[in-house]
C-alpha cells in the first residue's frame, strides 16, 4: 500500500470523524431516504469528483456512479485506487471497503445525499416522514424540517452542484460532466 494512499485514508478518517460526530449530536437529523433505483425513472452514468468540507478541512474523492432500474452502484477512488464500492438494489445496501476505510463514513448517508440530489421531487417527498418537506425551484432544492432549512442543494453552474448539509455540518461540492439534476433542467 502506498504512503499517499495511507495518508489519504487517514485524512478521510479524520474528516469522517468530524462528520460522524456532528451527526450523532443531532436528534433531528434528516431522515435517510431508501428510494428504489427504479424510482429514479431514468438511467445515469457519470464520473464525479466530490469535495467534502467540514469546518476548514476539505478532502476529495473521485466517484464513478451508475444508476439503472436494478441498482445504484458507486466506486470511490483516490490516487487511482478503489477505496470503497457501494451497491444499493432497493432492498439491500452492500459495501466493500478498503482496509482502513473509516467506519463512521456511512454508505447510507452517501446514498441519502445522492438520492436527494438526483431523484425526482415526487419520489423524495413521498419518502419523507411527517414534518419534513422538500421543495424545488429552478437551480435549487431544499429539505426542510418544519420551517427550518436542513439541506440545500443548488446548481452553481453546469457540472457543479453544491450540497449544504446544515444538520450535520458539512458541504459537498459535486463536480461532474454531462449530468444535471431534474430540478435544474431547463
Amino acid at each position: 500500500m502506498s504512503r499517499r494512499f495511507l495518508i489519504s485514508v487517514c485524512s478521510l478518517i479524520l474528516l469522517a470523524g468530524l462528520v460522524g460526530c456532528a451527526s450523532l449530536l443531532r436528534a433531528d437529523a434528516p431522515p435517510l431516504l431508501r428510494l428504489s433505483p427504479a424510482s429514479m425513472g431514468r438511467e445515469l452514468t457519470v464520473a464525479q469528483r466530490l469535495d467534502v468540507q467540514v469546518g476548514n478541512q476539505t478532502r476529495s474523492v473521485d466517484v464513478a456512479l451508475e444508476i439503472d432500474a436494478e441498482a445504484v452502484r458507486m466506486a470511490f477512488m483516490q490516487y487511482g485506487q478503489t477505496v470503497a464500492h457501494v451497491v444499493w438494489d432497493g432492498q439491500h445496501l452492500e459495501q466493500r471497503l478498503a482496509p482502513g476505510w473509516p467506519k463512521v463514513v456511512s454508505a447510507e448517508q452517501v446514498l441519502n445525499d445522492l438520492q436527494l440530489v438526483w431523484w425526482p421531487l415526487a419520489q423524495v417527498q413521498a419518502a419523507l416522514p411527517q414534518g419534513w418537506t422538500v421543495t424545488d425551484t429552478f437551480q435549487r432544492r431544499e429539505l426542510r424540517h418544519g420551517d427550518r432549512v436542513v439541506v440545500t442543494v443548488r446548481v452553481i453552474e453546469p457540472g457543479h452542484i453544491e450540497l449544504i448539509q446544515r444538520a450535520d455540518g458539512y458541504t459537498l461540492q459535486v463536480h461532474s460532466q454531462g449530468a444535471t439534476p431534474e430540478f435544474a433542467a431547463p
